[in-house]
């Protein structure tokens, strides 16, 4: 049997932080699908077509059986659907644990064939946040540190 994960979120855009946590969480399941959603408390810079197109081209450099998708509702339904058995998390801070453990433990009660581990960011991408990064574009500044390159040159064209 095949240990399947989900990494759910918005992704907008896809950060350096953001693909940490999915080439440490296809180290430890067979398979990795990412769902990405819309938050209708946000407005998105990218659509979620594109969101899923950018997040292809750079998982396919990750390599192992990692699949990208859209996705709505609740992230314990879409793992239910796809056969998962692990909602991946990252943390950036306490404040991140702050918000994912009450949502861990609703998921739990939901579904308690599915657990949720938390992947602790990296320190060289604890302050990456995709808002900060589309901010700082906005404003003109450099965001090669924080995103990879093609995402970079899409952040731009979308922000000029």
């Amino acid at each position: 049997m095949s240990r399947i994960a989900v990494y759910t979120g918005m992704f907008d855009p896809p950060t350096l932080g953001h693909l940490d946590i999915i080439r440490r969480a296809i180290a430890i399941a067979d398979k990795l699908v990412i769902g990405v959603a819309d938050n209708s408390l946000k407005t998105p810079l990218f659509t979620r077509e594109q969101r899923v197109a950018l997040l292809n081209a750079e998982v396919a450099r990750i390599g192992g059986e990692i699949e990208v998708r859209h996705f709505d509702g609740l992230a314990v339904k879409f793992a239910r659907s796809v056969g998962a058995r692990i909602i991946v998390r990252g943390l950036r801070s306490g404040s991140d644990l702050d918000y994912e453990a009450p949502m861990a433990a609703m998921n739990r009660t939901m579904t308690p064939e599915i657990d949720t581990i938390f992947l602790a960011a990296a320190p060289a991408f604890a302050h990456i946040a995709s808002s900060l990064v589309k901010d700082v574009a906005r404003g003109g500044g450099e965001i090669d540190h924080f995103v990879p390159p093609a995402v970079a040159a899409e952040i731009r064209a979308h922000t000029r």
